[in-house]
């Protein structure tokens, strides 16, 4: 059973769990992967702890993750990406697997052509380096927003979270946009709320796009559906 280590934030917990459930091959309710849920909005801001500004969010995914443990949780998904700068200090507290958002994108990324990466995510993830430290051990070179235009993906980001998505959408497809005109050959959402905002985005801008919940998504289906359970050690392996 999948557990869903969720809430940051709701909509982009929802927005996951759709796409597990699309990426799932099914011809009866019976075929899709179980799943349970958590969705704790009450988790303390991942950004504004780790600027110094706020509560440490780490108790709140602990609790959050015994709940998961409790109910059942074979495999642990968080959509979330900034919360993955705490994976390693969560892995550590369970024996269950707790799959990586990045190395999900890492796997679709492989079969793409060029070596430089856009990277739109939280001014947290981008310092962070989440994304460039996993991205140069396949040789692939990362691109992020410059100071002040981080300034607007973080801005987009919050309209997001506040429900307003119309602007969002401007906001983050202009960002994506300049970041594809400065030469990346794929520009991925590093941030759950960015799908969210982008997800109506056609044209070529679309093919540009690598949607990391959707890639988190597919790789909890190949791994729920695999035969045999997955071991932390085997993922190190």
């Amino acid at each position: 059973m999948l557990g869903v280590l969720g809430g940051m934030g709701p909509m982009a917990t929802v927005d996951f769990m759709a796409k597990v459930v699309r990426n799932t091959a099914a011809a009866c309710d019976q075929d899709h992967i179980p799943m349970v849920v958590c969705s704790a909005a009450n988790i303390p801001d991942r950004n504004a702890a780790l600027r110094g500004e706020g509560a440490d969010p780490l108790p709140a995914m602990r609790d959050t993750l015994r709940r998961l443990e409790a109910a059942g949780a074979t495999y642990i998904a968080i959509p979330c990406n900034t919360a993955h700068l705490w994976h390693c200090a969560l892995q550590y507290e369970t024996p269950i697997l707790i799959l990586h958002i990045v190395d999900a994108v890492t796997f679709e990324l492989t079969s793409r052509q060029g070596d430089r990466v856009g990277v739109l995510g939280t001014t947290s993830t981008i310092e962070g380096r989440l994304y460039q430290e996993r991205l140069s051990q396949k040789g692939l070179s990362c691109r992020a927003p410059d100071a002040a235009a981080q300034e607007e993906v973080m801005r987009g980001i919050r309209l997001v979270k506040a429900g307003q998505l119309a602007e969002a959408t401007e906001i983050l497809r202009a960002q994506a946009e300049a970041l594809v005109a400065a030469g990346c050959g794929e520009v991925v959402m590093a941030c759950t709320e960015i799908p969210v905002a982008l997800a109506a985005v056609k044209g070529e801008l679309r093919t540009k796009l690598v949607d990391a919940t959707e890639a988190l998504a597919r790789a909890c289906v190949r791994v729920c559906k695999a035969e045999a359970p997955v071991s932390t050690s085997a993922l190190a392996a």
